[in-house]
């Protein structure tokens, strides 16, 4: 599933690093804390490799 933002995709990026050890899972917060819980290292690997060309920062849920 791609990011539909850039906040997005650097909160998959942040749960990443810390699903992988690069980073202490305490240090998340927000988004990247659920994200690290719930989805598989392929799923947010899949999310933060999108391409950010074109997307806007935030995207609202309406």
């Amino acid at each position: 599933m791609p990011a539909k933002s850039k906040a997005q995709q650097k909160a998959a990026g942040a749960a990443l690093a810390a699903k992988r050890g690069e980073k202490k899972k305490s240090e998340l917060k927000g988004a990247s804390k659920g994200m690290e819980e719930s989805m598989t290292e392929k799923e947010l690997e899949e999310m933060a490799s999108t391409k950010r060309k074109g997307k806007k920062e935030h995207v609202s849920d309406k």
